[in-house]
């Protein structure tokens, strides 16, 4: 029978990543996420949050642009397996329990604010795999001018939506 060890988060990073490297070369980055709920209280009636934190580990390439893009408030999208752990704390010699979140992928979420570029636009700013290389583009001196939009009605559209 097959099992499944499988975590989906979404929610905002709690500090910047810390990148380091083992003796082997690998990069190594932790993180901590936030993630947020909100409910009822039925006695008074007050809406009342309850955040939750998470240590989140990534391992490799995903460990360098995790690294290089993932900033302290930034909301990400990770997905990832469990791993638990157990460590003896080191003022008390009291035995503790950890639980890690071993990402697998990573996407960057909201705009693209302090990357750089252009804030909001069609990409959501994310990055989750390096994209496939494309064809080199015309330049732009040799591109025609988009015409100009058409005063009211639906003649400008050129694309047939099915909805």
């Amino acid at each position: 029978m097959a099992s499944v060890n499988k975590v989906i988060l979404v929610g905002n990073c709690g500090r910047d990543p810390e990148v380091r490297y083992l003796p082997s070369g690998q990069a190594v980055a932790n993180v901590s996420v936030a993630t947020s709920s909100r409910r009822k209280d039925k006695n008074s009636g007050e809406m009342i949050e309850d955040t939750q934190w998470h240590r989140v580990t990534f391992y490799d390439r995903l460990a360098e642009i995790a690294g290089e893009y993932v900033k302290k408030g930034r909301p990400i999208y990770v997905e990832g397996r469990l791993k638990y752990g157990v460590y003896t704390d080191k003022t008390t010699g009291v035995e503790k329990n950890t639980v890690d979140i071993i990402a697998t992928e990573l996407q960057l979420l909201g705009g693209r604010e302090g990357m750089g570029g252009p804030s909001g636009g069609g990409d959501e700013g994310g990055y989750s795999r390096p994209a496939a290389p494309r064809a080199a583009a015309a330049p732009a001196a040799q591109r025609p001018a988009a015409p100009a939009p058409a005063k009211g009605g639906f003649d400008d559209m050129d694309d047939d939506i099915p909805f």
